[in-house]
């Protein structure tokens, strides 16, 4: 049994784990949903789909029986083949019942309500094979993101901000995440507790939600820390202007603490990765390359806290100023675009794609290949162990 659960089911987080121990099954998210299930579950295997996880990918692709709660992901490549699991949906819409997968069986109605309908029917099953292997995945997973973390970059690998970042997460904190690269770190270095509230741009991956959103939030919690998570991109978009607002209106907020982590590589590196990945093609410095610009220093100028961050050892005692500031941050990480955003399970098209964009001689092609190297000798044997 594999559960894939989304936003609608963020009000149905014991109903969800409840009924995952009932079947002895496995809980993966949808983007939307990462605050539905803290990662200290363990039978929680993370995000589903590109920006998702290994365990996820197996799981879902692996499993007699889908359940799929409060979520249209529409990504048809990540769920089981047709006829290869019996599947059941929960839905409050019913417009999005067997919209994505041949359901047998399409329940209308609110996910906690009907959750809690179903578990009294159930009996727990005696059987917990299939689910001791989902919870060992799991755990070899965090080994090679660790390890994946930890690797040399130049100068900062993006990975190591986030995995510096998850352990110290405030209780109770908002976090917002951009369309970019930062979403695939946020979807998988992140361990969200109990009571954290997360979201970014699900429909059409719109780039420009982590400030905005991280803004609103401060309006609606002011006595939370709210933790916008972006790149170079997306700050020169409209990024910017949102920390003008923040100068305006932090001090009316009961809790100063309102951080922007800004991904500074001088690319628009998600669309960079997806043209390689894709379609084959070379970086085309033309579309790809951003003009640099001091965000910390913009933020100084501001009256808000910047600090920026260039070495890898700084990055943990950074994020402990960050969130001891009396202000809102603007954390500027220099980092590597050459690190890659290795989806969960690489196709045989995918590895064509990636080589015959080397072949083409891309020009970081040096860096690329060095990063990429890495990260999949991870995969297989994390430098951890």
């Amino acid at each position: 049994m594999a559960i894939l659960v989304g936003q609608g089911a963020l009000g149905a987080t014991d109903e969800v784990i409840q009924i995952a121990e009932l079947l002895g099954g496995g809980i993966a998210k949808a983007w939307l949903g990462k605050a539905v299930v803290p990662d200290d579950v363990p039978f929680c295997t993370g995000c589903v789909g590109l920006l998702g996880t290994k365990p996820s990918y197996d799981m879902i692709m692996n499993c007699d029986t889908l359940l799929v709660i409060g979520t249209r992901f529409p990504y048809s490549e990540f769920y089981p083949k047709e006829g290869d699991a019996r599947g059941v949906q929960i839905d409050i819409d019913g417009r999005m019942l067997s919209l994505r997968y041949p359901m047998d069986v399409n329940l209308k109605g609110d996910a906690k309500e009907t959750l809690l309908a179903l578990t009294g029917m159930i009996d727990r099953k005696r059987d917990r094979s299939w689910q001791r292997k989902v919870i060992e995945n799991v755990k070899e997973w965090w080994q090679v993101i660790e390890a994946r973390a930890m690797n040399d970059a130049n100068p900062l690998n993006p990975q190591r901000v986030f995995h510096e970042l998850s352990p110290r997460l405030p209780e109770d904190c908002i976090l917002s995440a951009d369309s970019g690269t930062a979403a695939n770190w946020y979807a998988r270095d992140l361990k969200i507790r109990r009571g954290m509230l997360a979201s970014g741009s699900g429909n059409l991956a719109s780039m420009g939600p982590a400030v905005p959103y991280a803004i609103a939030a401060k309006f609606c919690f002011p006595d939370r820390v709210a933790i916008a998570l972006t790149g170079d991109g997306a700050m020169q978009m409209n990024g910017l202007n949102g920390v003008i607002t923040v100068a305006k209106y932090w001090r009316e907020w009961s809790d100063p603490r309102w951080i922007c982590l800004v991904l500074n590589n001088r690319d628009l590196n998600q669309v960079t990765w997806e043209q390689r990945i894709m379609t084959g093609d070379i970086k085309f410095n033309a579309s790809q390359d951003l003009p640099d610009f001091p965000y910390a220093h913009f933020a100084d100028d501001l009256g808000l806290k910047g600090i920026r961050v260039e070495h890898p050892d700084d990055v943990g005692p950074a994020w402990e100023e960050a969130l001891a500031s009396d202000r809102p941050v603007v954390f500027e990480a220099i980092t590597d675009l050459d690190v890659p955003t290795l989806p969960p399970h690489i196709t045989l098209q995918q590895a064509k794609n990636f080589a015959a964009s080397l072949l083409k001689g891309d020009p970081n092609e040096g860096g690329i290949l060095k990063q990429a190297v890495k990260g999949m000798m991870e995969t297989i044997i994390p430098h951890g162990d």
